[in-house]
């Protein structure tokens, strides 16, 4: 795999980092600016619906440069969010920090999708787009805890400012091993929305949305469930995030590795198997050892959704991918805030804190069904032009797209 891949890498550890590690630094922060810890929220939900907006509007700014430039704009924007999150005097200013941090968020990955996947072999795209993915996920295995620790330690403004140093290298990454680009031709606005024509994108932005967001049903929730009904302390709670990032690390690595050779095989079993293991967490998450060994499952079937998801977004906009590559990420920040939001609609009901996770496994189940429909109409096309062709498939279909 091309070196730059470890650019791309460097530069999503960091966002992960930013991304999660407020929520083991939140009480510090509100303690600080002297708020609620609802109100010191607004850092986590104005961050994604940073993400959510800015995935669409940068990618179509940047539609007149290069995807290098851009990649470079956007850790430059992410580096500056964190610094000013480090040294806001006020509240408001912080949150305007994570909020101009987020909007880099959608924009990289997106983009980054597109570049890592130029980067190889078309037989080798998935593996590439995981690699790249494979800074957030180690990102929750230790740039979360590490960051938390720090936080704890020597205050939550040196771990925004590590952040933000995380950000310069992933700056100078992508400036020193990504290679040059002209701008592509087919990047401009008309033909980035033109791929929204597709079903088939709409479609897979959904099972985004649904899929990972049944894995949020729960984690959003992780603490109260792990206190409360599985009787570990507040402390554990951090090495068992850990363990949910070795799962992450290991699904992202898997999916990437399988989608290479059979997408929608690969997307159907991790579907299949998270709804499973969500519903199954209802019941494990009484016993602490059970309790670990599923929220581990959990991470990795979940994660393994990821690069087939965003393989398969690619494949069908592949016209002009960037665009809609972005906004499936942007599909991933809305799914966690659907699910956060109906996990704790179903805990306000008084269902109890392991009610999340039927929650999540009816989203997944969900996505599952929406999988099976876009095989079906990628056949039924398929077939459709090989009866206008007068041919057969041959070895030159995308192997990403035969089931």
């Amino acid at each position: 795999m091309p070196l730059a891949l470890l650019a791309l890498a460097i530069g999503a550890f960091g966002i992960g980092t930013t991304e999660f590690v407020i929520m083991g630094v939140l009480p510090q922060v509100a303690g600080d600016f002297g708020v609620t810890i609802p109100t010191a929220g607004w850092l986590v939900s104005g961050y994604a619906l940073g993400v959510v907006i800015g995935a669409p509007l940068l990618t179509v700014l940047g539609t007149k440069v290069s995807r290098k430039k851009m990649l470079m704009f956007l850790m430059a924007l992410f580096v500056i969010g964190n610094t000013l999150s480090a040294l806001a005097p006020s509240f408001g200013l912080m949150l305007v920090g994570r909020v101009v941090a987020s909007l880099a968020h959608g924009a990289f990955f997106g983009i980054g999708s597109v570049v890592a996947a130029d980067l190889v072999a078309p037989e080798k795209k998935a593996s590439a787009i995981s690699l790249m993915f494979m800074g957030l996920t180690v990102a929750n295995i230790v740039g979360v805890p590490g960051g938390t620790s720090i936080g704890q330690a020597a205050g939550w403004r040196v771990t925004f400012l590590i952040v933000a140093a995380l950000g310069v290298i992933g700056f100078l990454g992508v400036a020193r091993l990504v290679p040059a680009t002209g701008r592509p031709e087919t990047q401009d606005v008309r033909s980035e929305f033109a791929a929204f024509k597709n079903v088939q994108v709409w479609l897979a932005m959904a099972m985004t949305v649904l899929g990972y967001g049944g894995v949020f049903a729960a984690i959003t929730y992780i603490t109260p469930m792990m206190t409360e009904v599985a009787g570990y302390t507040e402390g554990a709670v951090t090495w068992l995030l850990v363990l949910f990032g070795i799962g992450m690390f290991l699904g992202n690595l898997l999916g990437g590795k399988f989608a290479d050779r059979r997408l929608m095989p690969m997307l159907f079993t991790a579907l299949a198997g998270l709804s499973a293991a969500l519903l199954l967490f209802t019941a494990t998450a009484h016993s602490k050892v059970l309790a670990a060994i599923t929220l581990t499952v959990i991470g990795a079937l979940g994660f393994a959704t990821v690069p087939p998801l965003q393989k398969w977004v690619l494949d069908q906009a592949s016209a002009a991918p960037t665009l809609a590559s972005a906004a499936n990420i942007g599909a991933f920040n809305l799914g966690n805030a659907l699910a956060a939001w109906l996990g704790g609609i179903v805990i306000a009901a008084g269902l109890g804190y392991t009610s999340p996770n039927w929650v999540g496994a009816l989203l997944s189940g969900t996505a599952l069904l929406l999988a099976f429909v876009a095989a079906y109409l990628d056949r039924r096309t398929r077939a459709a032009g090989r009866v206008v062709a007068g041919t057969t498939v041959t070895e030159e279909t995308p192997a990403a797209v035969r089931t």
